[in-house]
C-alpha cells in the first residue's frame, strides 16, 4: 500500500499562488506515475497535472501556464505550483499515483491506485 498525503492548501486571494506538497509512504513508489486532480463543489474530479518517474510532465489546458508540476524522488514528494490564481480554481486538490502507465492514460482517474484525503484551495476573488 501506499499512503499519500497533502499539504499546503488554504485561502489566497486571486491572482495569488500556492504551493501544494504530496508525500507517499509506505510501499516505495520507484517509477510511479504521481498526479493532481481536483474537485470543486458538485463536479466531477478533473486531471490536472502528473510527472513521471523521469520528470515528463503533462498539465491540462486550462492551468498549462500557471501551474507546474515537480518531483523530488529522493524524498517520495510532488509539488504543485499554483501561480495567477482564479475563483475557478478552487477545489479539493487530490494526489494519486500508480505505476507506469502510457501517456493517454494520465488523465483519467481510472488509471490511479493509490489516493491522498485532498487538501482545500479557496481563492477568493
Amino acid at each position: 500500500q501506499v499512503q499519500l498525503v497533502e499539504s499546503g492548501g488554504g485561502l489566497v486571494e486571486a491572482g495569488g499562488s500556492l504551493r501544494l506538497a504530496c508525500t507517499a509512504s509506505g510501499r516505495a513508489i520507484d517509477y510511479y506515475v504521481m498526479a493532481w486532480f481536483r474537485q470543486a463543489p458538485g463536479k466531477e474530479r478533473g486531471f490536472v497535472a502528473a510527472i513521471t518517474w523521469g520528470n515528463s510532465t503533462a498539465l491540462t489546458d486550462s492551468v498549462k501556464d500557471r501551474f507546474a508540476v515537480s518531483r523530488d524522488n529522493s524524498k517520495s514528494a510532488v509539488y504543485l505550483q499554483l501561480n495567477s490564481l482564479n475563483a475557478e480554481d478552487t477545489a479539493v486538490y487530490f494526489c494519486a499515483s500508480s505505476p507506469p502507465v502510457r501517456n493517454d492514460a494520465f488523465s483519467s482517474p481510472l488509471t490511479y491506485h493509490y489516493w491522498g484525503q485532498g487538501t482545500q484551495v479557496t481563492v477568493s476573488s
